[in-house]
């Protein structure tokens, strides 16, 4: 800049020491015009100047966003990788976890499928055994209570008072309940004396205790003459202590002398049963 405007002052020396006023006014025409131009070319050269200098910071946090997207990229896809692989594992645990619950649920309807096959043969035994005794009757009483049969027949069916001999008219009811017993071998009978809360002593029993359990066996006896297989039998007396109402009328203790007959699978049997069950779903899991 310094060396141009040197050489125009000198030109300008040297122009107006040898040349006409018309020709020196032409040139510093021309001298102004350069300046002109010159001054303009420094103006835009000093914008290029910031405009590149703004260019370059903007180019810079390009470049930093760029790094930064990058790394950000980076993660994501760590993260997809992991993901994949937690995913994969879940995957995998919940495909175990739905076995173990389509085992667990063999499991319960297997051992569904056995208790219906034992309600299934319970109702069987109610249904025979109202028929065969018949259901009108109001001393005679047969119900189902969790998969186990009762039959609670009135004491002055079975006993006259203060007695435990069985009656004619009682071996008649019996022999109907020995039938449907003997259809069921797999299944025990237990019969349960139960008295009122009248005290009694008489012979060689010395109380109700005695008298319930003696009327349970004298029961037993007549089923065992009627054919019933022994080993199916149970002797149980209840005295007094669960009765079906207050013993403070003569109708209620008489309510409450009675005899509940009660036909069950046998429990051994019923369980060797579960056990098989048990075995051939661990075999099939195998």
């Amino acid at each position: 800049m310094k060396k141009i405007l040197l050489l125009t002052a000198t030109v300008s020396i040297l122009l107006s020491s040898c040349v006409s006023k018309k020709e020196f006014a032409e040139l510093e025409a021309r001298h102004k015009e350069t300046k002109d131009l010159l001054n303009s070319a420094t103006v835009k050269l000093n914008a290029c100047l910031e405009e590149k200098a703004s260019a370059s910071a903007r180019a810079e946090a390009l470049e930093d966003r760029v790094s930064d997207l990058k790394k950000t990229n980076q993660d994501l896809i760590q993260n997809t990788k992991d993901m994949t692989v937690l995913t994969t594992k879940g995957a995998e645990n919940l495909e175990k976890s739905l076995e173990s619950m389509k085992e667990k649920d063999l499991k319960i309807t297997r051992l569904q499928d056995a208790l219906n096959k034992k309600d299934s043969v319970t109702l069987a035994i109610v249904s025979s055994l109202k028929k065969a005794v018949g259901i009108d009757d109001p001393d005679i009483e047969i119900n189902v209570e969790k998969g186990v049969v009762f039959i609670s027949i009135a004491d002055k069916l079975l006993f006259k008072s203060g007695s435990y001999n069985v009656t004619d008219k009682a071996k008649v009811v019996l022999g109907k309940v020995a039938k449907v017993v003997n259809s069921k071998p797999n299944f025990e009978c237990m019969v349960e004396g139960h008295t009122d809360n009248v005290p009694y002593n008489k012979g060689v029993l010395i109380d109700n205790w005695d008298l319930s359990v003696k009327r349970s066996t004298s029961i037993i006896r007549v089923l065992q003459e009627l054919g019933v297989n022994p080993g199916q039998l149970i002797a149980a007396g209840r005295s007094y202590y669960v009765p079906l109402v207050e013993n403070d009328t003569p109708e209620n203790r008489a309510t409450n002398r009675r005899t509940r007959i009660v036909v069950l699978p046998k429990i051994d049997q019923f369980y060797e049963m579960i056990e098989k069950e048990m075995k051939n779903l661990s075999a099939e899991g195998k």
